[in-house]
């Protein structure tokens, strides 16, 4: 698996359930990259939408990079549903956010519009699927995205 030469900004963004990675097709991928297997939700693809109103709320305190990797724990090697709010809390507990706080913030129309604004601005920069990179005005999108975008940092242009 590919790393990314810079430390990318986190964006949560809600992709949508259709294009949702087929499970043998994402398990093979995680084969692939040598990941530990998948345990996945009973319900797929999950309803994201709870957790990433979360994950935009987390950012604003600067954690939405360590909510987003304990709630994708929780998916996919827990086996829970994102779309539960037990799962949401587990995830924001692991990363010393308050449960209260985190419900409230999730119901804050400045965070729903962030979340809105934040799929407006992928659309818009040419993301057609997840995971997307941008860098530059380029947007590397799918399964290969993150090895044609560390390919496009580290050779000259």
């Amino acid at each position: 698996m590919g790393e990314l030469p810079i430390v990318p900004e986190w964006e949560p963004v809600l992709g949508d359930p259709l294009d949702a990675p087929d499970p043998g097709k994402l398990a093979a991928r995680v084969l692939h990259h040598g990941l530990q297997p998948l345990r996945l939700p009973a319900r797929w693809p999950p309803d994201s939408e709870r957790a990433m109103l979360a994950a935009t709320y987390a950012k604003r305190l600067g954690r939405g990079v360590a909510f987003s990797l304990a709630a994708f724990r929780q998916a996919f090697a827990g086996g829970r549903d994102l779309g539960d709010e037990g799962t949401v809390l587990i995830a924001a507990a692991a990363c010393e956010m308050h449960p209260v706080a985190l419900l409230k913030g999730m119901g804050l129309g400045s965070v729903v519009r962030a979340l809105q604004d934040a799929g407006v601005r992928a659309r818009e920069a040419g993301a057609e699927a997840l995971p997307a990179i941008q860098v530059g005005d380029e947007c590397f999108c799918g399964d290969d995205a993150l090895e044609r975008a560390t390919s496009a940092l580290t050779l000259p242009r």
